[in-house]
């Protein structure tokens, strides 16, 4: 432990844009190298979600599968 309070030590002491270069880095080393504590997944509720049902409307979407064929059709056999 002595020496992470010396590397704090040191760290105080620097100017304060050195001290935010070694925030940032510290930051990109947990990214670039998680521990298997960190990773937590996320679990999204797409009902919640507002993009969800958005073309509830549209009748020419009633089929999605022949919608798709049919953009499909229109854009790649020309």
């Amino acid at each position: 432990m002595l020496e992470f309070e010396q590397l704090k030590q040191d760290i105080l002491t620097l100017p304060d844009d050195a001290q935010r270069l070694v925030n940032d880095f510290v930051a990109f080393l947990k990214q670039r190298y998680p521990t298997h504590g960190q990773e937590s997944h996320h679990v999204i509720d797409l009902d919640q979600e507002p993009f969800v049902g958005m073309w509830c409307d549209r009748s020419d979407m009633a089929d999605s599968s022949a919608w798709v064929k049919q953009v499909r059709q229109q854009h790649w056999h020309r």
